[in-house]
């Protein structure tokens, strides 16, 4: 058996041009996102790729460096200016950031209304409750690719390996909206083979090149990699491409989840920018990909 290749850029292009259908009145205001970075490889390769997205969606993105010896008091001066900028959109803060600033320290001082990966308290508790809310966009591209892939979810078990705030634990409580049965498991789980061999769709963000071998699955599941690593000329994912010899289907890398991941970002642009209009976090049935 050889895995399908669950491939998001064929459907990051359709969904590319069903939004500039969808926003085309917003599109026309001249919309802003700023990224705030630092001077990582990874964060600049991410910030290509979402200008790639953005600009083929007419949204304008300023880069706003943020300095290695940068202060938590001039950070957070940063983003009071970027929530207080009416010519600005909506901010992403990338990570990682230098050392001295506390890696929460941007979900705590971000507005809502300019939270455009669902960072902050707000947005993360509703995701919790079930309520309408900007959804992380990683997790959201994942949800997008299984839909168009008619990869089933409900009742199904979903095991997701990785406990973070922008990955694993959203991720998590988007499958219980879909109604899936979710094991979350990490690095330091102890028998994680014994655990993810139960799973009908494995979901891999733990940030360890090739953590997941074909001794972890069973026969037939469905395998998302949100891994990306630079090896060499190329890059791996936290899934070994072994894998494909036992899986139904599996995301390459690059190719599966990172296309989506931009363009599910793009799609909480908009959302917060008829938000900032309106008053209301709006649902397009067009874009049902994304609706939980």
């Amino acid at each position: 058996m050889s895995a399908s290749q669950l491939d998001g850029r064929p459907i990051a292009r359709k969904i590319i041009q069903v939004m500039r259908e969808e926003f085309s009145e917003l599109i026309k205001q001249g919309l802003t996102i700023a990224l705030v970075h630092a001077g990582d490889p990874s964060a600049l390769a991410y910030a290509r790729a979402i200008t790639r997205t953005f600009t083929a969606l007419s949204i304008a993105v300023v880069s706003t460096p943020v300095d290695e010896q940068c202060s938590p008091d001039t950070f957070m001066q940063c983003i009071e200016q970027l929530n207080h900028d009416p010519a600005i959109t909506a901010v992403l803060v990338l990570q990682p950031l230098p050392a001295r600033l506390p890696r929460a320290l941007p979900s705590q001082i971000l507005s809502p209304h300019k939270d455009v990966d669902g960072i902050t308290p707000f947005h993360q508790g509703q995701l919790a409750l079930g309520e309408p809310t900007i959804i992380p966009s990683t997790p959201l591209g994942a949800l997008a690719l299984l839909r168009s892939y008619d990869i089933p979810l409900r009742g199904r078990h979903a095991v997701v390996v990785g406990r973070s705030t922008t990955v694993g634990r959203p991720l998590s409580l988007l499958l219980l909206t879909q109604d899936a049965t979710v094991t979350v498991c990490h690095r330091q789980t102890s028998n994680l083979s014994q655990i993810t061999q139960q799973a009908d769709v494995l979901l891999v963000a733990a940030g360890v090149p090739k953590l997941i071998t074909p001794e972890h699955i069973r026969d037939g599941a469905v395998v998302v990699d949100f891994g990306i690593h630079p090896h060499g000329r190329h890059v791996v994912g936290d899934v070994d491409p072994a894998v494909a010899q036992r899986a139904a289907a599996l995301t390459p890398v690059p190719g599966g989840t990172g296309p989506l991941t931009t363009v599910a970002l793009a799609y909480n642009f908009f959302r917060l920018a008829a938000w900032q209009r309106t008053g209301s976090l709006p649902t397009h049935d067009r874009l049902a990909w994304f609706i939980p």
